[in-house]
């Protein structure tokens, strides 16, 4: 299984190898064919390979203002716990319940050994605590899901996050994770606890995982798609992480250049692959692949060199000192500029049989290849003087105490010693444009972007290769008579390719299939038209998780960057209770310094100053933060959500559920299987929600159907969704508009279509269809009206997000503006609560007696 004896029998030629060679030095871009070519060049051709990739890394170095630095980490290895769920053939750090416990050793590692390593460490200067531990052991081990649920653990995160928040408060280290295969939404429970993260990809040949006989075959972590979503999750959740290859395990030179060429997909995406290490395999006894040949030292030189071609100057490459035989000559030489973390007090539980090299001799050694040795941290120090978004302000103080602000690299004077690691327990102070809720609509925003606008967001020119190579959405004309009989004769039979048909009418065509939902529309639910007494409650636009089509967010800097209150936060409330509202719609941008419980002291706050008003608060996303903050589940969360005084939750977040969609929107934002996951587990809480699908941008119609079928199984299963809400992008001053990416919001065609296939594809589970007049204005909300929706949202009051995208319908509608539009579209019109009950007569005499009169009550100025 040797990955070099499989490529033998075809090296390449001389032409072949010197026309890689040259294109090498020349800095011309290498393909996978050309990659694959070079990592077999040996002896002379090595040396130029190797010359070539050491101009790159020192012209990396150079402008990085480090030139001829090479950096180590001083650090300690916690193995958390050595059961693992995968049984990869070549490991010896996994073991199993018996073995340790013949050993005397617990399932896990106490809170009192890990912290005895720490302490010891910091006493010896250590500055990085890397806890390593396998894959999900309770999914396999019944020992150990008994030793966490002994211990008061759910899972082994929460205990890999307990002991990271003790490790920073009672030594001082900072932990670099290690816990391998997370989900999205496991990377923000742990990025508040941690400086940085890793998991090796080790390779994308996904038969060495597939086939009987392979070195990762039974390993359900070892699946390569799985292993890059993971680096994936960490970009878009901006956490500095570590990965890399473990070459020779029986890959061949072409797999190794893809799986080089994937992890620069990744790191081009989103810039979060703070280092790569590439690793040779060493065979060890008692494994399956103990009579494996070693990885050859000119493996590992020519992977390092070529991957320093691929990677480019600002990559940082590791290989690890202990496992090359003393020849770190060589491999500076191939473009490494990192010899990884170096323990002067605990082994590489990882390769037991190769002790670390002493750190003089390691510094004397890459001095003599022209380098001087220096320490750095567990997060790189780009990442260091970047701070946000890449670190959580919870880790920030512990990073800072460490290192030295020029540079980014260790303090080497650094006192390592414990710091307090604490949720902030109160919303931060009222700051900034807090009158921006009126102002949007006089004055403007300040800017069209914010500062930060170039990375906060990704790679754009990734971004646009990606839309690039999905093309244009195939038009299909289909069948549409037959699809148009069938939606009029029971729309729950439209198939999807009779759905698709009906997506793309037009003329004639759209506007009988207009009719039809409207005909259904009025058996469904009647001819009244409903609204809600309402106001937006924005209370934070400071927001770094990356949304490319959002206007809204702000870093803390920004000009138009603004926090509200608790106080203020209820005075608005009240203030919308005095006009007659029956409800406040509360959502903000997921402010950093934001406490997980500050959404129970909005809820609680407003609750106490008006009783009598629902809460309707907190998109899937800020629920998914406040739980990841507090360390609760989701359900807890949700739970202690409503007992603070929450009534129901927006069903906003979603934008299309589909994450190959989600993913050219959003850099950071929930991923659509946890926003299922949180809308259902509120509906099975009695917590019911809105729906919404945001449309017009980089989706073509299959993404809208997939997102309506999945609605309605959702509503068939929980009966929880009120409404759906059909939301046009808009476009104007839209992050992935200006990069050039997304089309200019929908069309006029596009919208009729939108509202009228919702109507049908979601009958009869979820009844009422609202439009938005913030986005479509009054004759565009009367035609919706005419082509199935039967809702026109709420008068507002206020409205900030989408007036910051650039929508022009202003920020309120008085009840008489929402009357007449349902006048012009000819129908009577009706005044509803959130969950479409009646509204208390008190409630319609305030709405009536204040209205129209709103302008001059709203703004709220300090």
């Amino acid at each position: 299984m040797d990955g070099t004896a499989m490529d033998a029998s075809t090296p390449p030629t001389a032409n072949a190898m010197r026309r890689a060679l040259r294109r090498a030095r020349d800095g011309v871009a290498l393909d996978v064919t050309e990659a694959a070519v070079l990592l077999q060049a040996r002896g002379e051709d090595l040396d130029d390979l190797c010359a070539s990739a050491a101009r790159v890394r020192d012209a990396g170095l150079e402008a990085a203002g480090r030139p001829g630095i090479i950096t180590y980490s001083k650090s300690v290895f916690i193995p958390l716990t050595r059961l693992c769920r995968d049984k990869c053939h070549y490991c010896t750090f996994v073991t199993v319940p018996g073995k340790l416990r013949r050993a005397g050793h617990g399932m896990f590692m106490s809170p009192d050994e890990v912290l005895e390593v720490a302490r010891r460490g910091a006493e010896l200067g250590c500055k990085e605590a890397l806890i390593t531990l396998g894959d999900k052991p309770e999914d396999r081990w019944p020992e150990a899901r008994e030793w966490l649920d002994a211990h008061g653990y759910d899972d082994t995160i929460a205990y890999v996050r307990a002991m990271s928040i003790r490790i920073l408060e009672e030594t001082g280290l900072l932990p670099h994770l290690n816990p391998g295969v997370l989900s999205w939404t496991d990377f923000q429970r742990l990025k508040p606890v941690s400086a940085s993260m890793g998991m090796m990809l080790e390779t994308t040949a996904t038969r060495l995982w597939s086939e009987p006989g392979g070195p990762h075959f039974g390993s359900p972590d070892k699946e390569p798609a799985v292993r890059l979503r993971v680096l994936e999750d960490a970009g878009r959740s901006s956490v500095p992480f570590t990965s890399g290859l473990l070459i020779g395990i029986g890959e061949t030179y072409r797999e190794r250049a893809e799986s080089l060429f994937a992890l620069r997909k990744v790191s081009r995406a989103y810039h979060g692959i703070q280092e790569l290490i590439l690793q040779n395999f060493r065979a060890k006894p008692d494994t399956a692949m103990r009579g494996m040949p070693d990885a050859e030292l000119d493996e590992l030189v020519a992977t390092v060199a070529v991957a320093r071609h691929l990677l480019g100057p600002t990559a940082c490459l590791q290989a690890p000192p202990n496992l090359v035989d003393g020849e770190y000559e060589r491999l500076i030489g191939a473009g490494i500029d990192d010899w990884g973390g170096v323990s002067p007090l605990t082994p590489d539980h990882v390769n037991p049989e190769r002790p670390w090299p002493q750190i003089d001799r390691l510094a004397e050694r890459s001095a003599a290849a022209g380098f001087e040795l220096r320490e750095r941290l567990a997060v790189y120090p780009e990442y260091v003087r970047h701070g946000e978004p890449w670190l959580d302000p919870r880790v920030l103080p512990h990073v800072r105490a460490l290192s030295d602000p020029e540079t980014g690299l260790a303090d080497p004077d650094a006192v390592v010693r414990g710091l307090p690691w604490q949720e902030p327990e109160d919303l931060p102070q009222a700051y900034g444009r807090t009158d921006l809720h009126t102002a949007v609509d006089t004055e403007g925003r300040t800017g069209d972007r914010r500062a930060d606008f170039e990375d906060v967001y990704g790679d754009w020119e990734v971004l646009r290769e990606q839309v690039l190579a999905e093309g244009a959405p195939e038009r299909l004309i289909g069948d549409l008579r037959e699809a148009l009989a069938v939606a009029a004769d029971d729309p729950e039979k439209l198939t999807d390719d009779q759905a698709l048909a009906l997506f793309h009418a037009d003329g004639p065509a759209l506007d009988a299939l207009c009719r039809i939902a409207d005909d259904v529309r009025r058996d469904a639910v009647g001819d009244d038209v409903t609204y809600c007494v309402t106001r937006n409650i924005n209370f934070t636009n400071v927001c770094y998780t990356g949304c490319r089509f959002c206007a809204f967010a702000q870093r803390r800097t920004d000009a138009d960057a603004y926090t509200l209150s608790l106080e203020q936060v209820a005075d608005r409330a009240a203030q919308a209770w005095e006009v007659g509202a029956t409800e406040v719609c509360m959502q903000g941008g997921i402010h950093p310094d934001l406490p997980g419980t500050a959404y129970f002291d909005i809820a609680r706050a407003v609750k106490e100053r008006v009783p009598g008003i629902h809460v309707h608060a907190f998109s899937p996303m800020e629920v998914v933060n406040g739980a990841t903050r507090t360390g609760l589940s989701i359900r807890d969360w949700l739970q202690r959500a409503k007992e603070s005084g929450l009534d129901t939750i927006p069903g906003t977040a979603a934008e299309i559920l589909d994450d190959e969609v989600r993913w050219v929107l959003t850099k950071g934002k929930l991923p659509a299987a946890t926003w299922v996951e949180v809308v259902t587990t509120a509906h099975e809480l009695g917590i019911r929600s809105s729906s919404t699908m945001m449309y017009g941008h980089v989706d073509t119609p299959k993404h809208w159907l997939g997102h309506l079928r999945l609605l309605a199984g959702i509503q068939q299963r929980t009966g929880g969704f009120t409404e759906f809400v059909t939301l046009p992008f808009i476009h104007t001053n839209a992050p992935v508009y200006l990069a050039g990416i997304a089309r200019p919001g929908p069309t006029a065609r596009d919208n009729r279509a939108v509202v009228a296939m919702a109507r049908l594809l979601l009958h009869p589970h979820i009844p009422n269809i609202q439009t938005s007049w913030v986005k479509l204005g009054a004759e565009g909300a009367a035609e919706m009206l005419r082509s199935g929706a039967n809702d026109l949202g709420g008068t507002l009051m206020e409205e900030t997000i989408s007036r910051m995208a650039g929508s022009a319908y202003g920020s309120y509608k008085s009840v008489r503006d929402l009357q007449a539009i349902a006048e012009a579209a000819g129908r009577p019109h009706r005044q509803r609560t959130t969950t479409y009950g009646e509204v208390p007569a008190e409630r319609q005499a305030a709405a009536k007696a204040s209205d129209g009169h709103l302008p001059a009550l709203l703004p709220l100025l300090d």
